[in-house]
């Protein structure tokens, strides 16, 4: 028997890098995928190619009703949500605060920020009516731990969606919900590729490194972990 047999796994930015491992990762498992994107057409090819029961979404992750919608037409399809596994995410650098205006800061809460804590929130909202416990798992980033010169924005997002997984985690825990994040260093994908012409991506991490992280905290192996941030750097 599979690790995933018959759980329903949302996976949002299901069609980003990571998020097709995630969500293959998953399927491989037994799965049934729940696959959150912006582009249909993408969700629709990684759908078709993954040949589980899934069905495929769009929603602003951000937004409550968008999210209850989404919420709602998993439950109606499926009956239950057992796991979320959350990619989305964004990176933006900027000038020195002292230099900057807020254009930065509100796109980094937006991008990083926003959609954890209304898309988990609602998603744990499902769990705990269900009664039957689940886990969520949120990609965070090294970034969360310190500050950076010129990505105040960046860093400070990233630590404040780590005191929300922290947080959720205490507030979840009696209720057999585990909460826990995965920070990753610099994920080898052609974007940091091209953004880093001069770094060796050999010392990056994978997406199916993180993958794994992921799917290893969404199993019942790691009942015992909640409100746990774990690192995954290779060797940068």
């Amino acid at each position: 028997m599979a690790a995933f047999d018959g759980k329903v796994v949302i996976v949002t930015g299901a069609t980003g890098n990571l998020g097709q491992v995630v969500a293959r990762k998953f399927a491989a498992q037994g799965a049934k995928l729940v696959l959150v994107a912006r582009d249909a057409d993408s969700l629709k090819a990684l759908a078709d190619e993954l040949k589980v029961e899934s069905m495929s979404e769009a929603a602003d992750l951000s937004d409550p009703a968008s999210v209850d919608a989404l919420v709602g037409r998993v439950e109606a399809r499926f009956g239950q949500i057992d796991v979320l596994a959350h990619t989305v995410g964004g990176y933006a650098a900027g000038k020195p605060v002292h230099e900057s205006d807020l254009d930065v800061l509100d796109k980094m809460i937006s991008l990083n920020v926003k959609p954890i804590y209304v898309t988990a929130g609602r998603v744990a909202q499902s769990m705990v009516a269900r009664g039957q416990g689940g886990k969520i798992v949120v990609v965070l980033a090294k970034a969360a731990l310190k500050g950076q010169a010129k990505a105040a924005a960046y860093t400070a997002s990233k630590a404040a969606a780590q005191r929300i997984v922290e947080s959720m985690a205490f507030e979840l825990r009696d209720l057999g919900i585990n909460v826990n994040a995965v920070l990753p260093s610099i994920i080898d994908s052609p974007a940091n590729r091209k953004d880093m012409p001069n770094a060796d991506p050999a010392k990056w991490v994978t997406s199916d490194d993180v993958a794994d992280l992921m799917l290893f905290l969404a199993s019942d192996e790691a009942a015992k972990l909640n409100g746990a941030s774990v690192e995954v750097y290779g060797r940068s």
